[in-house]
């Protein structure tokens, strides 16, 4: 990629790697937006394109981040999750320039009433996947887009829209090519950074000339290749990198890599595995476990939480697991939430959280109405996921290249086992045999790894105890039956 002095510069503003729209509780994967409708984009038009996680961090990130905001010659602020650091950036950059800044965002933000005089460029965004035809769509308008308005001398900037007289800023002594030099060492040092940053980072040395991009990609790399102590090491390395630039607390903004190094920490279980989850609870508190709203913060307590009850480290963990799949359950309305929460509640059934019979046939009722539900998500789910292929053949992306087309198949085979054993499970809890056989059986004939069948057994056998202890509670009785 070219570096040259009078090559035009696109500064993206937006979040980075898995957020969660705190107003659907949906998750959104922005590194495939970015990848995938901007930065191609960007780079076809002859444009240098440049996220702030980017940007090496061998000096202070604000102050190449403001100098971006500046001097760029085309800025596109992506909104998506109501990102509060794309907004504050988003109004720097309208202070700063009169022109040539994008404004763009999945569909279902929420319109900002303070921006209801700045035009937003919606995408379609199907969560961790974004259809084909919509990239395509999106691709189109957006190098419209760009092409306009590196032309149009009229302001897009509500402040030099209203203020006529405003003059723009500018260094009164001019920065030594500092944004040429920051683009040296973005892309121009590229390739050494592939070649020797992967062994510094798995050790914990960050290199001065590391991204946060680089970082986090091959972090999840490690995590693909179920390397847990390398990608521990690499979102470690990632937090340090965001700690040194804005003092030592985690932003909200960067709650992707806390869930990623807590993610690596208890699957690396180092130095023993129930040290490991402990530290990654650890973590997760860093993020206002307490009040927080994120669904994905919460949903990895509750698997840490899950995971040291079933350690015998205590029914406080049993509590606490149920509070957190409570929460992500009632966010996300999902089946994977559903389904666990069902079996904690039998759980708490079998333990001392419970001192009445009534108590008890609260949660074996209760457990049974979610798993009803599960059965309804399923259903959806599942002929959702049929009327996608139908509708487009197999033209769902992940298609910003080949790997993640050859990708797809596995991915929608993993949706399938998931949703059967799912319903499997929800049809075990119910007492419904027939069913229960049926979906499993589907389940067997659909590839998938062993780790995924063996999950689902375990807690079934777990299920099966403690519905041959208490199922006699519903009405009608659990039958003991079901496993003949």
């Amino acid at each position: 990629m070219s570096t040259e002095k009078n090559q035009k510069r696109c500064f993206v503003v937006m979040g980075f790697g898995t957020k969660t729209d705190l107003a659907t509780g949906r998750l959104l994967d922005l590194n495939k937006s970015y990848r995938l409708l901007i930065k191609p984009v960007v780079e076809n038009k002859g444009l240098i394109c440049i996220r702030a996680d980017e940007i090496p961090h061998s000096g202070s990130i604000d102050v190449r981040m403001y100098q971006e905001l500046l001097r760029s010659d085309v800025v596109i602020a992506d909104l998506s999750t109501a990102n509060v650091n794309a907004f504050y950036e988003l109004g720097i950059r309208h202070a700063l320039r009169p022109r040539t800044t994008i404004v763009i965002s999945e569909d279902k933000l929420t319109y900002p009433f303070d921006l209801n005089h700045v035009k937003i460029t919606s995408y379609t965004h199907l969560g961790k996947d974004i259809d084909y035809d919509e990239v395509m769509r999106f691709r189109s308008k957006l190098g419209e887009m760009i092409d306009a308005v590196l032309l149009d001398e009229q302001p897009d900037s509500p402040v030099y829209t209203y203020l006529h007289e405003l003059v723009p800023p500018s260094f009164q002594k001019q920065p030594a090519n500092a944004i040429e030099e920051a683009a040296v060492e973005a892309f121009g040092k590229k390739s050494a950074e592939e070649k020797q940053s992967y062994s510094a980072s798995s050790q914990g040395n960050a290199q001065e000339n590391e991204t946060l991009a680089l970082l986090t990609q091959q972090g999840e790399q490690a995590l693909k290749d179920n390397n847990f102590v390398q990608a521990r090491s690499f979102f470690k390395t990632a937090t340090l990198l965001c700690q040194k630039n804005v003092g030592n607390t985690i932003i909200a903004n960067d709650a992707y890599l806390i869930h990623r190094l807590a993610l690596a920490t208890y699957k690396a279980e180092e130095p023993a595995p129930i040290p490991a989850l402990k530290e990654a609870l650890q973590l997760l508190s860093q993020l206002d476990l307490d009040h927080t709203n994120d669904s994905e913060t919460v949903v990895l307590a509750g698997v840490i939480e899950k995971q040291l009850y079933e350690m015998e480290q205590g029914e406080d963990h049993l509590a606490n697991a149920i509070l957190y799949y409570e929460r992500g359950y009632y966010l996300l309305n999902n089946r994977y939430n559903g389904i666990n929460l069902a079996f904690l509640l039998n759980c708490r059934a079998d333990s001392t959280l419970v001192t009445t019979k009534e108590e008890q046939i609260a949660d074996m009722v209760n457990a049974n109405r979610t798993r009803q539900r599960v059965l309804m998500i399923c259903e959806r789910e599942w002929h959702a996921i049929h009327n996608l292929k139908d509708e487009k053949a197999k033209k769902v992306i992940m298609l910003e290249d080949r790997e993640l087309s050859l990708s797809q198949k596995a991915v929608e085979n993993e949706q399938k086992f998931w949703i059967l054993v799912n319903k499997a499970e929800a049809y075990f809890g119910l007492g419904a045999l027939e069913e229960y056989k049926k979906a499993l059986g589907e389940a067997k004939t659909i590839e998938h790894a062993p780790w995924m069948m063996n999950s689902f057994e375990q807690q079934l056998n777990r299920l099966t105890l403690l519905l041959e202890k208490h199922g006699h509670l519903l009405n009608p009785p659990w039958p003991k039956s079901v496993l003949a």
